[in-house]
């Protein structure tokens, strides 16, 4: 089931998520159901805050569109170790129609549970290492915006919520 994805400035999207400690066919429920609306919107990842669900979950799928769906579920994902440092340009669903440069790790090594509960580590780079830091920061109620410059959130606050504003008065 398509769920409906929570926008800036939601104050849902600056909760801290609590750890899963188990894992059940609700959980498994809540997987299939981020998957689906990842998917939809389209987008590379999902974090469960986005939805509205303070646990620890994200999914993840960087693969081509020519390419067949690769999708990563992290539950309790942790950055064991990061190194290098990327300079790109991120957006995200919870921020729609706007993207910036974000800074990051070029490399990751991530471990979390998969849905049966079993440890597994992923080593990222690319998009991939990008993904894991950018969905594990929504599950600390960490939005990518928030690594902007003081400046440049100032300018993205304006605009954003005039445009919003804008919006509402088009309806």
């Amino acid at each position: 089931m398509v769920r409906t994805i929570l926008t800036y400035p939601n104050p849902e999207l600056k909760k801290r998520s609590n750890p899963v400690t188990v894992i059940t066919d609700k959980t498994r429920e809540l997987v299939h159901d981020m998957a689906d609306t990842m998917y939809d919107a389209p987008g590379v990842g999902l974090a469960a805050p986005q939805i509205g669900v303070h646990q620890r979950i994200i999914v993840i799928d960087v693969s081509e569109k020519n390419e067949p769906p690769n999708l990563i579920v992290a539950i309790n994902p942790e950055i064991v170790h990061g190194e290098g440092e990327e300079y790109e340009e991120e957006g995200c669903l919870s921020v729609p129609k706007y993207s910036a440069n974000v800074r990051r790790h070029a490399r990751v090594v991530v471990k979390a549970l998969n849905l049966e509960g079993e440890e597994q580590t992923f080593k990222a780079d690319g998009l991939l290492a990008i993904a894991f830091q950018h969905e594990i920061d929504h599950l600390d109620g960490i939005l990518f915006i928030d690594h902007l410059s003081p400046l440049k959130r100032g300018i993205f606050r304006k605009r954003y919520l005039r445009a919003q504003e804008d919006a509402r008065e088009l309806h």
